[in-house]
């Protein structure tokens, strides 16, 4: 994606940045910073969200801490940060306006496959202190029923036929391997942090990458396990902020607002979380000097995030489609948007462990957030790899309601509502333009979705998810098809 720059204005870079107003320039000079953190993904939300928290920390403690983003798969928006001496800009999407800056937090963008030798070095190097990763849950290669790493995949098969070295196609093995590189020149230690939406994402990180290590043909596997177990250390976090898909209209204001063209511009809400795990093997970052919090238990925080914001950012994605609305604003703007973001949050209250944030306190903080007309979230985007999302974002605090007997109607609302959404389109896709890598499994489930046969398919459903206690809970068999007319005829009763 390396985008021609306006011909009404040039290239964002460093030889323009002087065309920049001072205020919007880059909290640090790019050109003082040194390769310290090595990032995979690069994606618009480690860009708008550990990025600037990373470049703050530098500016405000005066240390060099600068990162290496490593685009996973297709190197287009590498070459084109690179093509920008890495600089692109941040639009904080407030109700009352925008307001845009240029970061410098990164100092180098590399393609994982091209650029191999040179990630296993950094991987290798004492400077490097923190690896972090935003690849989604389906850059795991986790298997549902265990959390184990699935060396059937076929990325993770290939990777550990070519003998885990060279050139590798899943962030796993390019992790895994460059642990291994780290060991063999030193081992100095080093933490690696998931910034994904999984619960115990830091867990889940360290028992794929140790599980491929296990897998590995190398002679030294053991001893690269053994020192892993007192070198390497993975903190769970918590990430937050709402990042929308950037459009035309972002790259003309963020264009308006610098004087130069920026191919690369992310948005963002004002609003931004990010607590981690105190738990750290070696330098990090002084993050908290930009408001993180460490803690020596995420898990309060996590659950609330994930079951709360990013359980209802599903249920709305759903049903909003359902009911013809297109963006997370446009859903709240409803008559059953606020009713149903309530309603879950007092649903799931219940689920939550003491020691996090207030849940009716932060589910009046969603409201506020979600109503945002500026930030333009699209329902399709978050209704995607909605198998993965939703087992963490809705069913175990499901189990748990109805183990306590507890009435479950808006969970059974928005499970409904996905049901719905998975129904085959008329292109051979989901009905409402999501993707899910388990589509063609979820397409087979709709044999007949009409009448009594439609509990048969919440059944089925529920089953390709893994989900086999709950397909076979009749009475929520029951419930969630008996919403399923209202869904299809774009009625949200809550």
């Amino acid at each position: 994606m390396n985008l021609p720059s306006s011909p009404a204005a040039p290239l964002l870079g460093r030889r323009t940045l002087d065309r920049v107003p001072p205020a919007l320039r880059p909290a640090v000079d790019p050109g003082d910073l040194r390769p310290r953190v090595v990032h995979f993904g690069l994606g618009a939300f480690h860009r708008a969200h550990q990025a600037r928290y990373t470049e703050t920390a530098a500016a405000r403690s005066g240390e060099p801490w600068g990162t290496v983003v490593v685009a996973p798969r297709s190197t287009g928006t590498a070459d084109a940060l690179r093509s920008q001496d890495c600089l692109y800009s941040i639009t904080e999407l407030r109700p009352e306006g925008t307001v845009t800056r240029v970061s410098g937090a990164i100092v180098d963008a590399l393609g994982m496959r091209p650029d191999a030798a040179r990630i296993d070095g950094l991987l290798a190097s004492p400077d490097v202190c923190v690896v972090s990763l935003t690849i989604t849950e389906k850059g795991y290669h986790r298997r549902p029923d265990s959390g184990a790493l699935d060396t059937a995949a076929p990325g993770v098969a290939a990777d550990l036929a070519a003998g885990g070295t060279g050139v590798l196609t899943t962030v796993i093995g390019r992790v895994a391997a460059g642990l291994a590189a780290r060991m063999r020149s030193g081992g100095a230690p080093v933490s690696v942090v998931s910034c994904d939406n999984m619960a115990a994402n830091g867990a889940a990180l360290g028992r794929v990458v140790r599980d491929f290590v296990e897998a590995a043909p190398w002679p030294d596997r053991q001893a690269v396990l053994d020192w892993m177990a007192t070198s390497v250390t993975f903190p769970s976090t918590i990430v937050d902020r709402i990042v929308p898909a950037t459009t035309d209209a972002d790259r003309r204001a963020a264009q308006a607002a610098l004087g130069v063209h920026d191919a690369l511009p992310v948005v963002g809400e004002p609003y931004r979380q990010w607590v981690l795990e105190d738990s750290f093997a070696g330098p990090r970052p002084p993050w908290q000097l930009d408001g993180a919090l460490f803690v020596p238990d995420v898990v309060p925080y996590q659950l609330t995030k994930l079951r709360m914001l990013n359980g209802c950012h599903s249920a709305l994605a759903y049903a909003g489609a359902a009911a013809g609305c297109t963006t997370i604003a446009d859903t709240l703007a409803t008559d059953w948007g606020e009713r149903l973001v309530r309603a879950l949050c007092t649903e799931i209250a219940p689920t939550l462990p003491a020691g996090g944030p207030a849940p009716a306190a932060y589910a009046e903080g969603l409201v506020q957030r979600f109503r945002n007309p500026g930030v333009r979230h699209l329902l399709r985007q978050i209704g995607s790899d909605g198998s993965l999302k939703i087992p963490e974002r809705w069913l175990d605090a499901l189990r748990e309601l109805r183990a306590a007997s507890a009435a479950t109607p808006v969970l059974e609302l928005a499970l409904a509502a996905w049901a719905n959404a998975t129904r085959p389109g008329g292109d051979g896709g989901q009905l409402f333009g999501t993707t899910d890598p388990a589509a063609a499994a979820l397409h087979r489930c709709w044999r007949d979705g009409t009448g009594s046969a439609a509990e048969d398919t919440v059944r089925r459903l529920l089953h390709a998810l893994g989900a086999a206690d709950l397909a076979e809970d009749n009475a929520l068999t029951t419930a969630v098809a008996a919403r399923l007319p209202a869904l299809r005829a774009g009625r949200i009763e809550v």
